[in-house]
């Protein structure tokens, strides 16, 4: 019973010196005008009135109000108010307590507006009477409407895509910059798994993509390279809606309006360059190793088809792995077999590209025959995992080729 004791005085004093940590944290803030309010009856019978009020500190004593917020940590913008004109401003964090002039020197209708900001949340003001008997004041914080849930971003074939998927339709709107543009999303906040997505994405085109939250919006500032700006991309928009996921995408193409069909017929000299060696050994290792670590379903929402530009060259793709199989057909990870050959059956591997063994080594290879050196981890991601971060993603294809040299190795 003496062990009890002691351990619920110890949790005990923890709490206490928890609240006296937390207590201490809260800044005082002195709002508290030069001038004051004119003088009034209020004044002549104050020292009667406080008597059934509280007392004379009623009416003398300086004022002090806690403001908490939920979540804590959001700014506070203080404005000290009288017959709708600003007297006084003072900015802080949550918590906070702030020191009013007393009720005798303030006006009847004298407020404190308080406007509570947080990164996330809906801001929100609360208005308090500097004479009230309000000591205490909790703001609740709404979370936004619409969150980012992951930023993709496909580069492949000359072209560059940015897709935003959100839990709602996206309000927004594009900002030209001297180093390229931003992308505005209104009422928008960011998912922690949706701000790994964004950090790290570079190509040839893009030299850096950062998320930053200004208040209610959800700013995406895309830097391009010198190349890119040179070519004098323009961009063009589109939005669907995903019924099964529940999610809305918000796809952003980056294109030369002189493309024409030069993508296309690269993509067509690559595909042809691929040998059987080049998919098969120890590079099935890699492709085995990928797959084992890549979510499943995730994997599949990436390959299969989805009305996206890169639809025709993954279905070229997995036709050149068909003709590259001894027999000429696909074989799936549970034993099925189709005959790329035949368009029926090509269709149906696709529906399940997925679980096409080789297919992701050959997709690596097409990329390296498509796409410059710099380009091709990135180019890869976006095919196979577009909303899978870039440190993941790093990490997941280094372990593939681990295990696909240790099979080398071996052969040696």
């Amino acid at each position: 019973m003496k062990g009890r004791a002691v351990h619920r005085r110890i949790a005990l004093l923890a709490v206490l010196s928890a609240l006296q940590v937390a207590t201490a944290r809260a800044e005082v803030v002195e709002l508290i005008p030069k001038d004051r309010p004119s003088w009034s009856a209020t004044n002549l019978f104050a020292p009667i009135t406080g008597l059934f009020l509280g007392g004379p500190g009623y009416w003398y004593s300086a004022r002090k109000i806690e403001i908490e917020t939920t979540p804590p940590g959001a700014v506070l913008d203080l404005f000290y108010v009288r017959i709708n004109f600003q007297k006084g401003y003072e900015q802080t964090d949550a918590p906070a307590t702030i020191v009013l002039p007393s009720r005798i020197e303030a006006g009847p209708r004298d407020s404190l507006m308080i406007r509570a900001l947080l990164d996330g949340y809906r801001q929100r003001e609360v208005h308090v009477r500097v004479r009230s008997r309000e000591t205490k004041v909790h703001i609740d914080l709404e979370p936004l409407p619409n969150a980012l849930v992951a930023m993709t971003h496909s580069t492949f074939a000359g072209r560059t895509t940015l897709s935003f998927l959100t839990k709602e339709a996206l309000t927004f709107r594009i900002q030209d910059a001297s180093d390229g543009f931003s992308v505005v999303l209104t009422s928008t906040g960011k998912s922690p798994g949706g701000a790994a997505t964004v950090e790290g994405v570079h190509s040839s085109v893009l030299k850096s993509v950062k998320a930053q939250q200004l208040g209610e919006d959800l700013v995406v500032r895309i830097s391009l390279t010198d190349a890119a700006r040179a070519r004098k991309l323009e961009t063009r928009s589109r939005q669907v809606f995903d019924p099964i996921r529940g999610l809305h995408t918000f796809s952003l193409d980056l294109v030369e309006t002189d493309g024409g069909a030069t993508p296309v017929q690269r993509a067509q000299t690559a595909l042809k360059a691929i040998q059987p060696g080049m998919v098969s050994g120890c590079s099935a290792e890699f492709d085995a190793a990928l797959r084992e670590q890549l979510e499943p379903s995730a994997l599949a929402r990436a390959l299969s088809p989805k009305g996206g530009f890169t639809d025709p060259y993954l279905r070229a793709a997995l036709k050149r792995l068909g003709e590259l199989s001894p027999d000429g057909t696909l074989t799936l990870v549970d034993g099925t077999r189709f005959r790329a050959a035949i368009p029926i059956e090509l269709s149906a591997a696709a529906s399940q590209a997925g679980d096409v063994q080789g297919y992701l080594v050959l997709l690596r290879q097409f990329v390296a025959e498509l796409e410059p050196p710099a380009d091709r981890r990135e180019s890869l991601r976006g095919l196979i995992a577009p909303e899978l971060g870039v440190a993941s993603f790093d990490e997941i294809v280094s372990a593939a080729e681990l295990r696909e040299q240790h099979c080398l190795a071996r052969a040696d």
